[in-house]
């Protein structure tokens, strides 16, 4: 009987089938496809600025290498106490670079001439300044200035004078070294 009234409750096309189980594959194929892409995208991110930072690195340490690295400093003054020359020595390109501060220039047949001026012993030739320019460089390695705590110029005939024989007139300029820290 009931059964019966559940057919006549129902129109007659119609016919009931069972509805298809809830797949989830399809929700877990869309999420791995999207975490995949996610981790695509962080993967290539991560290389960018890896690359990005080497290259950083790279200019940075160019840079640095072309920067000049100064080790020892030296104001020389003049009688006045004024300054009158500046002396730096650069390890890297082993050279002493001088710059006039004042406009004292040598005469047609002077030179002057850069020394060492050692704590104990002798004074030591650093070589002749053969340019009027503003600035000028000496060849010079980065033992040069070690244990000197002072620099001097004096006037000597052209040329300069030897080695041996120390300056023959009183210096012109005069002043400490300075070792700086790098």
């Amino acid at each position: 009987m009931l059964q019966t009234l559940i057919k006549r409750s129902m129109p007659m096309n119609e016919t009931t089938q069972p509805l298809p189980p809830i797949s989830h594959a399809a929700w877990w194929r869309a999420a791995t496809i999207v975490c995949l892409l996610v981790m695509a995208i962080a993967s290539a991110t991560g290389v960018s600025m890896f690359e990005q930072f080497t290259a950083q690195i790279q200019h940075l340490q160019t840079k640095l290498k072309n920067t000049a690295q100064i080790k020892y400093i030296a104001v020389l003054l003049d009688g006045r106490q004024a300054p009158a020359m500046l002396v730096t020595l650069d390890p890297q390109d082993d050279a002493l670079q001088i710059q006039r501060l004042n406009s004292v220039a040598e005469g047609r047949d002077d030179s002057m001439q850069l020394w060492a001026l050692p704590a104990n012993g002798k004074p030591r030739s650093l070589g002749v300044l053969e340019s009027t320019g503003k600035t000028l460089r000496l060849a010079a390695d980065d033992k040069t200035l070690t244990d000197v705590p002072q620099l001097a110029i004096s006037v000597e005939n052209k040329g300069g004078v030897a080695q041996s024989s120390g300056p023959s007139l009183p210096y012109l300029f005069t002043g400490a070294v300075v070792q700086k820290a790098l």
